[in-house]
């Protein structure tokens, strides 16, 4: 056997490729890892030519800058050095910009473009070194360090910088062709951010172009122009912008382009601290509809060129650029913002809500973030987007969250405005559906105008009363299946309840039974007194946590309800007191306390399951209020007010952030499908209202100074 000893770990050759080739996910993110390196250089500008060879054997890539250059010394020791450290420590260029590389492998990404690299780099005092690799030479060689580079230095009176010279043969050539060359001028146009920058100088930097040339190419149209942002990112519908801070406290910017003069909006931002640093945030939103398309051309919308475009063009644009970009030092990180890359998951989001939400290709958005060691966002070395770990989550929750109130007030404006789908109120429309006088009033009108008798006119008039009849017995079936459907959806919104409460319960019957049936085996060999001890232990506990069910499926029982049952005399507080009975455990948890005051044990005709619907879903929204804003006193009140045998109103307070002033005013907080919650389907305060609707009372939101203020009282005889 030989003596222990040491040894050293030799990379093969072809890892050139593995953290060059293999990794760079495709030729554009090997542009936009050499257009960096040319940032990081301090150059004000980056060229990059694109030259087909006259008889089609190949290509040239050339990608040139006007940087600091790098001496002999950079060369061998940082950048033939793969995953060298320097960018990480150095953090900063020597102008001031902030690095943009830090793993130390993005140049190798010039292996995607060609099969060999010269390199030529000149420092400001003249020093010209010149490095010359084949990569296949790399694909033969053992190890890597068994691959031998030609290095050479020379002083020269040439301009300082570093010129990248890469050949790609005929099967490269083929690969690029018109396509390939607009969505790699999309890829330029994206990588860095027109809004960013604006909002905050941590994510500008200083001036810098980006210049693309491509010639000869037979599969593709000349090009020569300086990459700038599309005119579309100058026009939007919505937008919402502003900085947050790493407590989750912030200002945001709410304006809008739809009609002239709609002021802007200031709002304070709050939410948990963000777990992913100081966050910069500009989310622009397009309406998609014809006329919109239409707004967006009269508002100026024109193409690179300077010419107003036409509403396919229109639409073409806003699928290219849509997406959701995540910039750090003002350059995207991709693929995070590509049209189609829904990172955000806005399209599933959607499908819940589809009238208030936005979906990925309504929106062009920038967020901007800090570097690693603040932000807790790690890029991948793949260049594929941000490794998921819990500050990606909060990025993402935080994101949304900022959507949320665009989306919310983008919809107070389209209700009103009446672009929006209109609402589907059930009760409303049944009576509108099913009321027969303003018809009977104009047959009477029209009889009258020819002189028909009035038996007749009567008997005319008494065969539409009996179809009204009939319409409204069929009308009362729709309220019917209509409230037992809504007391299944506000038992839907509560599932959490059932599945905190009954956790607890199944658990136990799940690890017991087992217990169970291996006590009674002993006991059935042994007759000791002591398992049948066991045994009696186990039944004792299963017996206790099955009273838990059946006292959780008696609370939640009037919202299950497969059939309507008759309206009955209730007493409300007792009625009030068994909803709040459903989220009992929930309140315990959280510290919050609740009470219904009533003195005179009021008792009040309606049906058991629609009161429990309006108070179902009244406090499932404060509790998630008072707990998401982290209300430090939590209270739910509900009061009574009755004179004699009359119902004068029932007040429902609690100690939340309460309501936005224009959402009172405007009552949207009732329209199907609004809601201020990210998540929010905007279907419990809309089921509140009907179930009200249907038992002759109306719920209203009113103004407070403190929390959220409902009131539920008897229609008036014009609201009837």
């Amino acid at each position: 056997m030989k003596p222990d000893t040491t040894y050293t770990i030799r990379p093969a050759g072809r890892h050139i490729f593995t953290i060059g080739r293999d990794l760079i996910q495709d030729n554009y993110a090997a542009v936009v890892e050499l257009v960096k390196n040319a940032y990081d250089a301090d150059s004000p500008d980056v060229d990059i030519a694109f030259k087909a060879s006259a008889d089609g054997s190949g290509y040239t890539v050339v990608i040139s800058d006007h940087g600091h250059g790098m001496s002999r010394d950079d060369v061998i020791n940082k950048w033939m050095v793969p995953s060298t450290l320097d960018k990480r420590e150095r953090v900063r260029s020597p102008l001031g910009r902030k690095l943009q590389g830090s793993k130390g492998v993005g140049r190798y990404a010039a292996s995607v473009l060609g099969t060999d690299l010269l390199l030529e780099t000149v420092t400001p005092e003249g020093e010209k070194t010149t490095l010359y690799l084949e990569w296949s030479s790399f694909e033969s060689a053992q190890y890597l360090d068994d691959v031998e580079i030609l290095v050479e230095t020379e002083n020269v009176s040439e301009m300082q910088g570093t010129r990248l010279t890469i050949h790609g043969g005929s099967e490269l050539l083929a690969e690029w062709n018109q396509e390939r060359f607009k969505k790699l001028q999309l890829e330029l146009k994206k990588l860095k951010s027109p809004a960013i920058s604006s909002l905050s100088n941590r994510h500008g930097g200083d001036e810098f172009r980006i210049n693309l040339t491509v010639d000869g190419f037979p599969d593709a149209k000349n090009i020569e122009e300086t990459i700038e942002p599309y005119p579309l990112f100058d026009f939007f519908d919505y937008k919402i912008s502003g900085h947050i801070n790493a407590d989750g406290k912030g200002t945001l910017t709410y304006s809008s382009q739809k009609a002239r003069n709609i002021p802007e909006e200031k709002i304070k931002f709050t939410t948990a601290p963000t777990g992913c640093g100081e966050l910069d945030i500009d989310i622009r939103v397009y309406d998609r509809e014809k006329e919109a398309i239409e707004s967006l051309i009269r508002r100026g919308l024109k193409d690179e060129s300077g010419n107003y475009v036409g509403k396919l063009q229109a639409r073409q644009s806003l699928n290219a650029y849509n997406g959701v970009g995540v910039y750090r030092n003002g350059f995207r990180i991709r693929p995070l913002g590509d049209a189609g890359f829904d990172w955000m998951k806005l399209d599933s989001r959607r499908v819940n809500n589809p009238t208030q939400r936005i979906s990925s290709n309504q929106v062009i958005g920038f967020v901007g973030i800090e570097p690693e060691n603040q932000s807790g966002l790690i890029e991948k070395s793949a260049r594929d987007g941000l490794k998921e770990n819990p500050a990606y989550d909060r990025l993402k929750e935080v994101t949304t969250e900022v959507i949320t109130e665009l989306e919310w007030r983008r919809f107070d404006y389209r209700k009103k405005a009446g672009l929006s789908r209109p609402a589907i109120k059930v009760e409303r429309d049944l009576q509108q559906l099913f009321s027969f006088e303003e018809m009977k009033r104009s047959v009477r009108m029209q009889l009258a105008k020819g002189s028909v008798d009035k038996i007749t006119a009567d008997k005319i008039i008494d065969i539409i009363d009996q179809d009204e009849e009939d319409k409204n017995k069929a009308a009362d079936e729709i309220r019917k299946a209509v409230a037992i459907y809504q007391g299944q959806a506000t038992l839907g919104k509560i599932i959490n309840v059932i599945l905190h409460e009954g956790r607890h319960p199944l658990g136990y019957f799940r690890n017991q039974i087992p217990n169970l049936k291996y006590w009674s085996e002993i006991f059935l060999e042994t007759e000791d007194p002591a398992n049948l001890g066991e045994i009696l232990s186990i039944t004792d506990g299963l017996w206790q946590n099955a009273v838990l069910f059946v006292e959780l499926f008696r609370r939640l029982d009037p919202l299950a309800a497969k059939k309507r049952t008759t309206k009955k005399l209730l007493d409300l507080k007792k009625t009030i007191e068994g909803t709040l009975s459903v989220f009992e455990n929930e309140m315990e948890t959280h510290n919050v306390s609740a009470e219904v005051i009533d003195p005179c044990g009021f008792r009040f005709s309606a049906w058991h399951q629609d009161i429990y619907a309006i108070f179902t879903n009244l406090v499932d929204n404060s509790l998630y209020w008072m707990r998401e804003k982290n209300v430090p006193k939590r209270k739910i009140r509900i009061e009574l007010l009755t004179v004699g045998d009359s119902l004068i109103h029932i007040d429902y307070r609690d100690t939340g952030p309460g309501i936005e002033p224009n959402h009172i005013e405007s009552e949207v907080i009732f329209e199907p499908h609004f809601s201020t919650k990210p998540d929010g389907t905007g279907l419990g305060l809309a089921i509140a209202g009907e179930a009200a609707e249907r038992n002759g009372l109306k719920l209203k939101v009113l103004e407070s100074e403190k929390g959220a203020h409902f009131r539920l009282h008897p229609k008036m005889e014009e609201e009837k």
